[in-house]
């Protein structure tokens, strides 16, 4: 395929962290994340520009903390941690495969990784560099959806593609109910009234107020990343 084929331009790709562990019960497999990097790569060689949010699923989770009695904010502070821990991994893994990578931190982590620098990131990525936004919005209460959404607006992306197990928005959960059907497109209106949970509210809301498209596709599924960037949601769901 080629780039002047290509819908999405600039994109900000939230995956999991449980994506890095591959079938591990928490922190890395190396196949898993090599994996990541190969799918990625291959959208990066078209010309895609892409900002990058990672999960902490594979090594802590805030709130499933704050449920066992711990404070929500250390909590969620951990979980920021957990979140630089995963851009510092997959750092070494994109140089290790010959793309060029930064990663942005919301809070101070030098010399780990710089602070957050909206001009900087946004040269970074026109000149074809991966960037990676760690811890993320620097404060609690914030999801890495939200973080997303945030960084896509502030750096100028065309869409929030979320990758998930699932190839799309279904009426039901495809896994519980064999006749749920798959749609290729929604408005926001439509997520709202039918009050599909495709990211939290906060995210959805700042996605929503300022006509970011979010899409929802399969990452696991091999190409699919490549194909929703060309407009292919045969793999995916956009709303808009």
């Amino acid at each position: 395929m080629s780039e002047g084929k290509l819908l999405y331009k600039r994109v900000l790709l939230k995956i999991s962290g449980e994506s890095l562990k591959g079938n591990q019960e928490h922190g890395y497999d190396s196949e898993a994340v090599a994996s990541v990097v190969k799918r990625i790569k291959e959208a990066l060689d078209l010309g895609v520009e892409i900002a990058l949010v990672v999960g902490a699923g594979n090594i802590w989770r805030g709130l499933a903390g704050s449920k066992t009695g711990m404070d929500r904010v250390t909590a969620d502070h951990m979980g920021m941690l957990a979140t630089a821990m995963n851009a510092l991994c997959l750092k070494d893994a994109f140089q290790a495969a010959g793309v060029e990578c930064a990663v942005h931190s919301a809070v101070s982590m030098e010399p780990f990784a710089k602070k957050f620098d909206r001009e900087q990131a946004f040269a970074e990525l026109s000149s074809g560099k991966l960037v990676i936004f760690a811890c993320g919005t620097g404060s609690p209460y914030f999801t890495t959806d939200t973080t997303a959404a945030l960084r896509a607006l502030e750096t100028k992306c065309q869409a929030v593609m979320k990758a998930t197990k699932v190839n799309g928005i279904y009426t039901a959960d495809p896994v519980k109910d064999p006749s749920a059907v798959k749609f290729d497109e929604l408005t926001f209106q439509d997520v709202l009234e039918k009050r599909f949970g495709v990211m939290d509210s906060a995210a959805f809301s700042l996605c929503a107020d300022n006509d970011l498209h979010i899409i929802v596709f399969n990452f696991s599924e091999e190409g699919a990343l490549v194909k929703v960037l060309s407009g292919d949601y045969s793999v995916g769901t956009v709303v808009h």
